[in-house]
């Protein structure tokens, strides 16, 4: 029998040192008991010294093992040492054991790690600090009871996050101090080792009660994301039963003096219009995505309000960002020559884009285009969603990668869904095709030709689909 004592309940460097050594010597699990130095251990039990290290039997494990590994062992179960042990020399036997997700071993290890991520997550969220005065000045200091030995393990976020502060925090096991440059630990702590409250706690009160939402609560989801045993140390806390038992009447009088949204008001007649230039307004401030930063300007869609067609581009070039027009540059003049070709009157259509704003890398005095990526796309997508409830068109046309993303809130491939209609779930048909930029990208001209018939075929279909749902 070997016998492994670990220095604290959340050494993993010495976990991970004594079980390569007895892995590669074979080692039954069965045949090791793991302790903590601290926690005493078996007075009869006895046992052997570690196996000698064998530089000539090293190997490695899938960093997902190493990733479960470090969390999992911070979990308070005695038993997580010994498991996590059995696992790896499941790993070693058997290539691929970290993708069988049905192996009772490997879904109990899971186990453990999410409860430790969570409870890190806890931490981070719930810690608050106090101000109180030492021989050195200011220092803020909190209390926190940790389900898990998690301390050391999330001290690297508190450095980060408040490196220019002396803070402590205290919890029943261990405390750490960090000083501005270094980070110490002590021993276990009471609660009343911690201040109770400071000036700083009415403000954040105040600021709580202002953003708290009546019309959002959901009070079984909140008491699961805060528990009860963190109240005692949150100043907000004392605020929610109240909070919680006026939300009703706070939610009623938010009510009757919100405005209607743009799509209910749109249903009053001869709201529309004013609802979409409300719209292009607030549009006009957006700052969703740091792309309003540099451009100059929101380029908002346009067309009759009541279009029964609405075409989507990617996003505003260099011409349509200084002029705040969508479609007005030569892809737009490439468009309005294919749209005549397939008898598609533009006049009768919306054009609009998935993002708002022109997204472009300066080289010298040009401004070179460059493709929104998905995190602006889907930050554009409430503008468009706004768009397309406020017009209800029978027919959305979705032209280039970016435009298809901003419809379908999904990426899709051009081939796979080109030419085909594609049923949305506000019962408009969705089509997709190529941007016009495109055609103009394309250095040969023969190339460029069969395209830009593709591309007016496209439209052409699009047309004659309209009328066939319009009756005509």
């Amino acid at each position: 029998m070997y016998r492994v004592a670990l220095t604290t309940p959340d050494d993993f460097d010495g976990w991970r040192a004594a079980a390569r050594r007895l892995a590669m010597h074979g080692i039954d699990p069965a045949d090791v008991v793991w302790q903590v130095e601290d926690d005493g251990g078996d007075l009869f039990g006895g046992g052997e010294n570690l196996p000698p290290d064998r530089k000539d039997a090293a190997f490695s494990v899938p960093r997902a093992f190493v990733d479960l590994a470090e969390k999992a062992i911070l979990h308070r179960d005695p038993e997580r040492f010994a498991l996590l042990y059995a696992l790896l020399c499941r790993v070693r036997a058997r290539a691929g054991a970290m993708e069988d997700k049905a192996d009772p071993l490997l879904r109990r290890v899971d186990v453990l790690a999410k409860a430790v991520r969570r409870d890190m997550h806890k931490m981070r969220a719930f810690v608050r600090f106090r101000e109180m005065a030492d021989g050195d000045g200011e220092r803020f200091v909190a209390w926190f009871e940790p389900e898990h030995h998690i301390v050391r393990a999330n001290a690297g976020f508190f450095m980060r996050r408040f490196a220019s502060m002396r803070w402590s925090i205290l919890t029943p096991d261990i405390s750490i101090h960090w000083d501005g440059e270094a980070l110490t630990q002590g021993p276990g702590a009471q609660r009343g080792d911690a201040p109770d409250g400071d000036p700083v706690e009415d403000v954040w009160k105040g600021y709580y009660a202002a953003i708290f939402n009546p019309a959002r609560l959901k009070t079984g989801a909140m008491m699961s994301e805060m528990p009860k045993k963190y109240w005692r140390n949150l100043p907000e806390a004392a605020l929610i039963p109240d909070l919680i038992a006026g939300a009703q009447a706070r939610e009623a009088a938010m009510i009757a003096t919100a405005p209607l949204p743009v799509k209910a008001a749109a249903k009053r007649p001869g709201n529309a219009a004013a609802a979409w230039a409300a719209l292009r307004d607030e549009a006009m401030r957006c700052t969703r995505c740091p792309l309003h930063r540099d451009a100059t300007q929101t380029v908002f869609g346009e067309g009759p309000i009541d279009a029964p067609l609405v075409f989507i581009g990617e996003q505003p070039g260099d011409q349509e960002d200084m002029a705040g027009r969508p479609f007005v540059g030569p892809a737009g003049q490439l468009f309005d020559r294919a749209l005549a070709q397939a008898g598609v009157d533009r006049s009768r259509a919306y054009v609009t884009n998935a993002v708002k704003h022109f997204k472009f890398e300066r080289r010298g005095k040009r401004r070179l285009h460059q493709s929104p990526d998905a995190g602006e796309i889907e930050a554009c997508r409430w503008w468009l969603g706004q768009e397309i409830d406020l017009i209800r068109p029978r027919i959305i046309v979705a032209m280039g990668a970016s435009a298809a993303r901003g419809m379908l809130g999904k990426a899709v491939t051009i081939g796979r869904v080109r030419g085909a209609p594609i049923a949305l779930a506000n019962g408009a048909e969705a089509w997709v095709t190529v941007h016009p930029s495109y055609l103009l990208r394309l250095p040969d001209e023969e190339r460029r030709i069969e395209e830009q018939a593709r591309f007016v075929e496209d439209l052409r279909v699009v047309g004659e689909r309209l009328r066939a749902l319009a009756g005509g």
